[in-house]
């Protein structure tokens, strides 16, 4: 931002009766969207422990196999749940301080809402650059094994 329009310090910026309605629609359903995230998260935990539990009793008990895809199962399911906790709790946290902002007229409350805000689009961000670098990884890895093996 250029501050020399301004002198030394911003303009400072209010929130109107318009933009105050938005963001408290917005907070409810970012408050309704958490707290469904969370039951999702303990579903998907729940999923993960009952999916690994049936993965080690569908093989014999003395195969390693049925143990190792009920723990593989398992993992997966935990870490997917783990990663998608961060997320759920930004909102929240955005949402809830929203909301308190909103009704308490409280301009750090506000900041510290919109601070949740940043910090759930930043974790989403780095996420999906993580998972497009894994896709991109994949196609070179799938296009290298059609290649080598049509040269065979």
């Amino acid at each position: 931002m250029n501050t020399e329009l301004y002198g030394n310090t911003p303009a400072r910026l209010n929130i109107t009766p318009h933009s105050a309605g938005y963001l408290k629609e917005v907070a409810k359903w970012g408050r309704f969207l958490a707290i469904v995230g969370f039951v999702a998260i303990g579903l998907v935990v729940a999923g993960g422990l009952f999916a690994g539990a049936a993965m080690s009793t569908m093989f014999l008990p003395q195969e390693s196999a049925g143990t190792a895809a009920g723990s593989f199962f398992t993992f997966f399911y935990l870490l997917f749940a783990l990663l998608y906790f961060f997320p759920v709790l930004y909102l929240y946290r955005f949402s809830g301080g929203m909301q308190e902002a909103l009704r308490l007229q409280n301009e750090d409350m506000l900041t510290v809402s919109f601070s949740n805000l940043k910090s759930l689009f930043k974790f989403v961000g780095v996420l999906t650059i993580i998972v497009l670098a894994f896709y991109a990884l994949g196609l070179l890895f799938m296009f290298l094994g059609v290649g080598i093996g049509a040269m065979m």
